[in-house]
């Protein structure tokens, strides 16, 4: 089959790899329909993140379920599915109070690679969520866009506590943060803060339900934010990048009392103690559990009441991943759809 290869920084090319077989009974094989490029994959892209190449790439996927081990009894073949960034049972602990992205046997997908025709998914009863009915086009991009930068998006909504009475601020114009917007309107918040410098990604933050728009960074962001809120901050603050200069920026838009939901890969970022203390915040992030929030955002998009397939701004086949990883990194495309 056609995966893609990321041989080193600025190196992807797609190349023949061996189809997938069933490892455990817990296991199930997809034949992936469409994936995508994440902005996490261009850590590695640039240079900023020690490459494992050559390495298999993507941790998103919509598929249609192939084959299954003997122990599935959750999904079955010919199944259409979606499933989240991380494997997990869905029974453990951690699973059952909501946290399936640290699973007690978790499996990053990103160390199988969803870039491809077919992909294996470890423990398939707990990962997979089945589809139902026929999607349209459109439904079936709102889909693939389930499986990461959504869930990302809405657990980074939930995490800073967006809600009605609240003003939220969205620090990271990429598609999570575009879409931890669209997750804070549906969560009834009053007003939107989206922080962001192009045109075009705050034509689709105003879509999804941004109220201001603020172009400033850093400390000028943060006086911006404040300016808009009575000088108080905000109440929920989204941080959806990973660099010192966006978790700083977040903490410091939040009022006393905030909430910060960080779900940027964190790169190079040092919270200083005093300044921690002194912020008189409370930080929940890391890892999105898409998991448990797949359910409720597949009945939402099956139903027409989200559309976040708008963050795909640009669409190529499988074979022309160079071309899309190139499109994001030049910030030549939000997200960039493989087609497979």
């Amino acid at each position: 089959m056609r995966a893609v290869i990321m041989h080193g920084p600025g190196d992807v090319r797609v190349e023949d790899v061996d189809k997938p077989t069933l490892v455990e009974a817990t296991d199930a094989i997809i034949r992936v329909t469409s994936t995508c490029v994440c902005g996490s994959d261009l850590w590695p892209y640039r240079g900023a993140q020690k490459s494992r190449g050559p390495a298999r790439m993507g941790h998103e996927y919509v598929g249609v379920v192939e084959q299954v081990g003997d122990a599935v009894r959750e999904v079955a073949v010919g199944d259409l599915v979606v499933g989240s960034f991380v494997a997990s049972d869905n029974t453990c602990e951690i699973c059952q109070a909501g946290f399936q992205s640290r699973c007690k046997h978790q499996v990053m997908m990103g160390s199988v690679g969803t870039q491809a025709e077919f992909a294996r998914i470890p423990l398939a009863d707990g990962t997979l969520v089945k589809v139902p009915g026929e999607p349209t086009p459109a439904q079936m991009r709102s889909l693939l866009a389930a499986s990461d930068v959504l869930g990302t998006g809405w657990f980074a909504a939930v995490a800073a506590e967006a809600g009605p009475g609240k003003t939220v601020a969205v620090v990271g114009d990429g598609a999570v943060g575009l879409l931890a917007i669209l997750a804070a309107q549906r969560l009834g918040a009053d007003r939107i803060i989206a922080m962001s410098r192009h045109a075009d990604r705050q034509a689709l933050a105003r879509r999804f339900g941004a109220t201001d728009i603020v172009e400033e960074r850093g400390a000028e962001g943060v006086a911006r934010v404040k300016e808009l809120t009575d000088g108080y901050g905000a109440h929920s603050t989204v941080e959806a990048v990973g660099t010192q200069e966006s978790m700083m920026q977040a903490i410091r838009s939040t009022r006393p009392g905030g909430h910060v939901g960080f779900v940027g890969v964190s790169h190079g970022v040092e919270l200083d103690g005093r300044d921690l203390f002194n912020a008189t915040v409370s930080l929940l992030g890391g890892p999105a559990p898409v998991r448990r929030f797949l359910p409720e955002l597949i009945d939402l998009i099956m139903a027409d009441e989200i559309d976040p397939g708008a963050v795909f701004d640009l669409e190529l086949p499988l074979e022309e991943a160079a071309e899309g990883y190139r499109a994001m990194d030049e910030r030549r495309a939000t997200k960039v759809l493989l087609s497979v």
